[in-house]
C-alpha cells in the first residue's frame, strides 16, 4: 500500500523532476516508510512506500527490471501473489524479492494486460515499457485503489490523489459543471472518469490505459459484473446460497491476513464488521485488535454503537480500543479530514474514519473493514422501494437522489446551469444489459459506481491519511460475483441482507444480527446545532468563500431551517453545500 506518481512527456522534453518531487512529497502520508524516484528521458516515476507485504529493501519502488525492460510503481496489495509467483517461477522467471510488487512486474511481462484477470487484490499501478516507449496504467475491479491523471498536449501526469496533482502545478483548477450537478444530485458521487475539476480525470474501475510517448492512447474496461444465477444455480434455495456466501467470505477474510505485520478490524458493531471478527477468530487468529468510535448525541439521536461493538469484543476476547469524539474535536479536525480527501465527500462518517484511523495507526498498519456488504446484499432501505417497479429509474431517483433537477438549478447560480446529467447517467446505466430485475439494476450501479466513489474512496482516503492500509473482504471479486448471481428475493427479506444474515448466524451472536440497522453515526453533522451550525454558516456566508456557486436565496432558505432540509438518505442539504466549500478552501481552489 503506497502512493504513486509519474509524468510522461509527449514533446521530446525530459520529465519535470521538480514537479514530480512535489507531487510525490504530497503523497508522504500514504507511504511514510520510504521514498523513491526513477527517470528515463521522457518518463519519470515517484513512489512513497508503506511496508506491508515485504519489509525488505528488495521490494523498494520504483522497481526496475533492466533485463525485461520494465519499470513499475504500484499502490495496493495482491493477496494471491504467492500462487502467481509460483506459476511464474515454473515459467522460468527468477525473483529477487519476497513481496507482491515483483510479481506484478514479471506477470505483466509474461501475460500483458491478461495479468489483470489473474489478480485477487486492490491495486493501481503504472508500468513503463522501455522498448515500446509506452506507459500502462491499470486499476482494480472495484476501484479500491485510486488513480488520478491530467493530460495536455505536452504531458500526462498521474498520482494516487487529486491534491497531489495540484501540488505539481500547471493544472487548470476550473470546476466541471457536469460533475457539480452529479455532486448535488447523486449523493456527492461523481462517476469516473470525471472529477469536480475539468482538467483532472480518474481512471475508471476495472480499466486499463496505455499511452505512448507520442500521446496515442488506448483504454479498455477489463472486467464487468453480470447479475443473475448461472444455469446450474437456478434451483438453489436460501440454504444453498448462504453456504456459498459463508465459504466465499471465509476464503476472502483468510487471504487478507497475508502480511508481514499485524492486522486488526474496524468494528462498528454491525453485522458486517462483527462477521469479520468472527471469521478471523474461526480461522485461528489470536490476540486480535478491534477498534470502535463514537460521538456526542445530537437531535435525540445516539452518537455511538458501543453496546454492540463491546458485545462482540467481549464475546471473542479481542484487544478492543474505544474512541469517543467531542463536538469540539470534530470542528477542529474537519479541515484536516477534508485536506485528506481527493474529492469532496458529504458522508458524515468521513470524520469518523479519519479520527479512528489516527487511533488505529498507533497500534497496527493493516485493518480489515466491512465496506461493500450493503451494496452487494441489498442492505439499504431503497432496494425494497425499487423491487418490482415498472419505472425503476424514477423509483431509484426518489429514494437515492439528494435533489431533483429543478432544485439543483434553484441551488446553483445561472452560470452553472446544465442538463440533468445525473439522471441521464442512471438511466443509461439501468438500460445496459447484464441486469434484468429492477433491484439488480440498482445493485449494479451502487456496486460499480456509488460504492467506488463514496464508501470505498472514503475508507481509502481517510485511512491512508495516517499510513494505514484498509482491506475489504466483501470486495473480494469472488464474493462480489457470487453476490451478483444471488436472486433479489434471497437478499431483500429480514430488512435486507437476508442471505448474509443467515450465513452470519452460523458464526456470530444473534443479538448483533437482529439489532436495528446502524452506521458510523455523527449526529452533530446531521442535526446542525449550536457551534457546529455557526461554523457551517460561516463556511457558506463568509465573503472569502464566495465562488459564485450558490444562489443566495437558497442559502437563506436552508440556513433558516437546517433541520427541515434533509435528503432522502437522511443527510443535511446545508452540510452538503458547506462540505464543497470546505474542500475547495482546503485545497486552495
Amino acid at each position: 500500500m503506497c502512493g504513486i506518481a509519474g509524468e510522461l512527456r509527449f514533446d521530446q522534453q525530459p520529465a519535470d523532476l521538480a514537479a514530480l518531487a512535489r507531487i510525490t512529497h504530497h503523497l508522504a502520508p500514504r507511504g511514510p516508510d520510504d521514498c523513491g524516484f526513477h527517470s528515463q528521458g521522457c518518463l519519470a516515476f515517484g513512489h512513497r512506500r508503506l511496508k506491508i507485504m515485504d519489509l525488505g529493501a528488495a521490494s523498494a519502488q520504483p522497481m526496475i527490471d533492466p533485463q525485461l525492460g520494465l519499470s513499475l510503481v504500484f499502490n495496493g496489495a495482491i493477496y494471491n501473489y504467492p500462487e502467481l509467483r509460483a506459476e511464474l517461477q515454473g515459467m522460468g522467471y527468477v525473483f529477487h524479492s519476497d513481496g507482491d510488487s515483483e510479481v506484478l512486474l514479471k506477470g505483466y511481462h509474461a501475460w500483458g494486460e491478461a495479468l489483470l484477470a489473474k489478480l485477487n487484490g486492490m491495486f493501481a499501478f503504472a508500468i513503463w515499457e522501455r522498448d515500446s516507449q509506452s506507459l500502462f496504467l491499470a486499476r482494480d475491479r472495484l476501484g479500491i485503489k485510486p488513480l488520478y491523471f491530467t493530460q495536455d498536449a505536452q504531458r500526462l501526469r498521474f498520482a494516487s490523489s487529486l491534491p497531489a496533482l495540484l501540488a505539481g502545478g500547471g493544472v487548470d483548477a476550473g470546476l466541471d459543471p457536469v460533475a457539480l450537478h452529479h455532486y448535488l444530485s447523486f449523493h456527492s458521487v461523481v462517476p469516473a472518469p470525471r472529477t469536480l475539476l475539468r482538467a483532472v480525470e480518474k481512471l475508471p474501475p476495472a480499466s486499463w490505459l496505455r499511452i505512448d510517448a507520442n500521446g496515442r492512447r488506448e483504454q479498455q474496461c477489463w472486467w464487468q459484473l453480470t447479475f443473475g444465477p448461472q444455469r446450474d444455480e437456478i434451483q438453489l434455495e436460501m440454504g444453498d446460497w448462504q453456504e456459498r456466501v459463508l465459504t466465499s467470505l471465509r476464503e476472502a477474510v483468510a487471504i487478507r491476513q497475508r502480511a508481514a505485520v499485524d492486522v486488526g478490524v474496524l468494528l462498528s458493531g454491525g453485522v458486517d464488521s462483527s462477521l469479520l471478527v468472527g471469521l478471523l477468530r474461526e480461522a485461528g487468529v489470536a490476540d486480535l485488535s478491534t477498534f470502535s468510535i463514537g460521538f456526542e448525541d445530537a437531535g435525540g439521536e445516539r452518537g455511538d454503537e458501543f453496546h454492540y461493538s463491546d458485545l462482540i469484543a467481549r464475546h471473542y476476547g479481542t484487544r478492543h480500543h474505544q474512541l469517543r469524539i467531542s463536538e469540539r474535536e470534530i470542528l477542529e479536525q474537519l479541515p484536516a479530514a477534508f485536506r485528506a480527501m481527493s474529492e469532496p465527500m458529504v458522508s458524515h462518517d468521513c470524520i469518523a474514519f479519519y479520527l479512528l484511523s489516527r487511533e488505529v495507526s498507533q497500534h497496527c498498519k493493516v485493518v480489515q473493514s466491512g465496506q461493500g456488504a450493503d451494496e452487494l446484499f441489498a442492505g439499504y432501505h431503497w432496494y425494497p422501494q425499487i423491487d418490482g417497479q415498472t419505472d425503476a429509474v424514477q423509483a431509484y431517483r426518489r429514494a437515492f437522489f439528494d435533489r431533483e433537477h429543478d432544485e439543483v438549478l434553484a441551488t446553483l447560480q445561472e452560470r452553472w446551469h446544465a442538463g440533468d446529467w445525473a439522471g441521464e447517467f442512471v438511466s443509461a446505466h439501468f438500460a445496459q444489459p447484464g441486469a434484468a430485475a429492477p433491484v439488480d439494476k440498482a445493485l449494479r450501479v451502487d456496486t460499480t459506481v456509488m460504492l467506488v466513489d463514496d464508501p470505498v474512496k472514503r475508507v481509502d482516503n481517510m485511512t491512508m491519511a495516517w499510513g494505514l492500509e484498509a482491506r475489504t473482504p466483501f470486495l473480494d471479486y469472488r464474493v462480489v460475483e457470487l453476490a451478483a448471481r444471488i436472486p433479489p428475493r434471497f437478499k431483500l427479506g429480514d430488512g435486507g441482507k437476508q442471505v448474509l444474515k443467515e450465513a452470519a448466524r452460523q458464526v456470530i451472536p444473534a443479538a448483533v444480527i437482529d439489532r436495528p440497522k446502524g452506521y458510523f453515526p455523527v449526529p452533530g453533522l446531521k442535526h446542525l446545532q449550536g457551534a457546529t451550525l455557526d461554523w457551517v454558516r460561516d463556511l457558506l456566508l463568509d465573503g472569502s468563500q464566495e465562488r459564485g456557486l450558490y444562489e443566495p436565496a437558497m442559502l437563506d432558505r436552508l440556513l433558516s431551517d437546517p433541520a427541515g432540509h434533509i435528503t432522502p438518505l437522511q443527510g443535511s442539504k446545508v452540510w452538503q453545500l458547506a462540505a464543497l466549500n470546505l474542500w475547495l478552501s482546503q485545497h486552495g481552489l
